[in-house]
């Protein structure tokens, strides 16, 4: 279990659990966050909400990432480009075939090397090999799975490969409201972080009664407030 300690910080834990999650969850920059706690008696600066995100962001992620069921089975991967400090760069991403972020890398090459690099990564962390892995028709990906010597199904088109194509949307929101993102470090420790709290509030609301979203979402909210809570 990780250890979530607020000890030495002035304000109780569910104003910093409340401001985080603000800012993970919807597309508010720090100086938002700062008015909307203002508008409740909460006299806290953009600067203490941006350094309760970067100590309290990765481990209430890797809480909710400890919590989650195994994803499924079939597996989309996919990059997309970030402009960081004038320079391209790349986000290698998998998603399983709920639309559940398994991981993500960023890294200056779109070649054989970085697609090796996210599969390792991915098999590492999900411990279990894919029956199907679906792609775009970059021939890195089928280079590296046959490099690993996966025996998972390799199916590729652009069509097939939607529902990876659609989960940048979020992060090109993100990346617009940031103005960029800083350096390539940040940019990974910031999504990874972000894939987390995404998965635990991805609910597709548009696909289910209103019934069955108030029930996921009140299911979402205690899975959050159980991350988020002090541990011993």
């Amino acid at each position: 279990m990780t250890s979530i300690s607020y000890a030495r910080h002035r304000f109780p834990p569910t104003v910093i659990q409340h401001a985080v999650w603000l800012y993970l969850r919807f597309c508010l920059s720090y100086r938002d966050i700062e008015d909307l706690l203002a508008e409740r008696g909460l006299d806290i600066s953009y600067e203490t909400v941006r350094r309760w995100v970067a100590k309290f962001g990765p481990r209430f992620a890797r809480e909710l990432r400890r919590r989650r069921p195994r994803p499924s089975g079939r597996w989309h991967l996919d990059e997309m480009v970030l402009t960081i400090a004038g320079k391209r760069v790349w986000l290698w991403r998998a998603i399983d075939s709920e639309g559940e972020v398994l991981d993500l890398l960023v890294q200056t090459r779109r070649n054989t090397v970085a697609a090796i690099r996210l599969m390792r990564k991915l098999l590492r962390k999900q411990r279990f090999t894919p029956e199907v892995i679906i792609t775009d028709r970059l021939r890195s990906y089928g280079a590296a799975i046959r490099e690993l010597g996966l025996s998972a199904r390799h199916e590729q088109g652009q069509r097939q490969n939607n529902r990876a194509e659609n989960s940048h949307q979020p992060t090109r929101r993100r990346e617009h409201r940031m103005q960029r993102f800083k350096s390539p470090g940040s940019a990974q420790r910031f999504l990874s972080t972000y894939a987390a709290v995404y998965n635990n509030f991805n609910l597709e609301r548009h696909l289910i009664s209103r019934k069955s979203l108030k029930s996921l979402r009140a299911a979402a909210m205690n899975e959050w407030r159980g991350s988020t809570a002090a541990h011993v």
